[in-house]
């Protein structure tokens, strides 16, 4: 395909590579509502805002700062996308295919997703963690929408490990090691932004979903599209509407991400030195 002199992505790769060099990352980790401070954790970082890089567009959601960093977790060079954007803040679901599709230009191979989610199940309370076997997209929406560019990927993308299982059972490992009680459960996807409803509550742990949230699908389809593997973490910040009397805020998934910060971050960092 000829090249588009619009299109962002070779003007995105040639000013990320100015800041970070050529050699960028093999693996980038997609930090979820209130994970933000991993970023941290990395050692010799480079940091470089959204703002600054053609194709990506901007978060406007508390606890998500838009900022890409580089740099190393022990071994392993590690690259970080502190905050993600969401199609309700009123994006258009292909501006979330570009900066995946620039990190791919970039050779990026693995991309690991954290989100925080509601539990559908009495049983996944608030700090529950989960390993996203698979998911369910209820949105309506698809990122991959409009004319396919074979070069990036095929037209029908096959999702039967739409979660890398050899990525899965390393992190089910790196949490046994870090002594981290894990679940492993499939993710439903909605649009958003209001929290569900009950009986939205009641259809979707009907249809085999056991926690829900408003991210996550959308970059792993674009992922997958474009042949990188994925995984995902999920940590259940809240029971979703009717399984608990409590009333859902945002401020309620930061607090519940803030208290299990630790164990989240004793997981990853056992789960990325295995990817060395």
């Amino acid at each position: 395909m000829s090249e588009n002199p619009s299109d962002p992505i070779p003007r995105a790769v040639a000013a990320v590579q100015a800041r970070f060099g050529a050699a960028f990352p093999k693996t980038v980790l997609v930090l979820g509502s209130g994970l933000g401070r991993f970023a941290d954790k990395l050692s010799g970082a480079r940091k470089m805002s959204y703002a600054d890089i053609p194709g990506f567009a901007r978060s406007t959601v508390a606890g998500h700062s838009g900022t890409l960093i580089a740099g190393n977790v022990g071994e392993t060079p590690l690259a970080v996308m502190a905050g993600r954007i969401h199609i309700y803040e009123g994006h258009p679901p292909q501006a979330i295919a570009t900066p995946i599709r620039i990190l791919r230009k970039l050779g990026v191979e693995r991309l690991i997703l954290t989100n925080a989610s509601g539990g559908l199940k009495p049983d996944m309370p608030a700090g529950t963690l989960m390993i996203v076997s698979d998911h369910i997209n209820f949105s309506g929406v698809n990122p991959l929408i409009g004319p396919n560019d074979d070069s990036i990927g095929p037209r029908f993308p096959d999702m039967s490990d739409a979660y890398d299982p050899a990525l899965r059972a390393l992190l089910a490992d790196a949490a046994r090691e870090a002594g981290v009680a894990v679940r492993s459960g499939v993710y439903l996807y909605t649009l958003g932004p209001n929290f569900e409803t009950p009986a939205e509550v009641r259809m979707f742990a009907s249809l085999g979903a056991d926690a829900v949230g408003m991210s996550t699908v959308p970059e792993c389809l674009v992922a997958r599209h474009c042949g990188m593997k994925v995984a995902a973490l999920s940590l259940v910040t809240n029971l979703a509407a009717g399984i608990s009397d409590t009333p859902l805020t945002h401020e309620e998934t930061l607090a519940a991400a803030d208290s299990a910060y630790e164990r989240v971050e004793s997981l990853l960092l056992r789960f990325i030195a295995k990817l060395a």
